[in-house]
């Protein structure tokens, strides 16, 4: 996959108010510490999620570097999600997870 696709993944991955919170603490002298919640700002041209964390900090992410999760996305991109697994789950050998 070349680098622009990369990062318009990433980018769809993780849309501006996307919930995150870190499972790990970040490598980073003046890193955020583990179980720290924030919101996603906007991803840049070399896959940094900019995050404005709930703790008043504005470390980014890198994934494949830091480890967190999603713990929830913006309004809109839930209701896509929801309406694509009901079309999945009603159509023929469609799974819902």
């Amino acid at each position: 996959m070349n680098n622009r696709k990369q990062v318009e993944k990433i980018k769809n991955m993780y849309p501006a108010g996307t919930r995150i919170e870190l499972l790990s603490t970040m490598d980073d002298k003046q890193g955020v510490e583990k179980g720290t919640k924030g919101t996603v700002i906007h991803v840049d041209d070399i896959r940094t999620i900019h995050m404005k964390w709930d703790n008043g900090r504005s470390l980014g992410l890198i994934p494949e570097v830091d480890n967190f999760k999603v713990l929830s996305r913006p309004k809109e991109e839930v209701k896509e999600s929801e309406n694509h697994s009901k079309e999945q789950s009603q159509g023929m050998g469609g799974m819902s997870l």
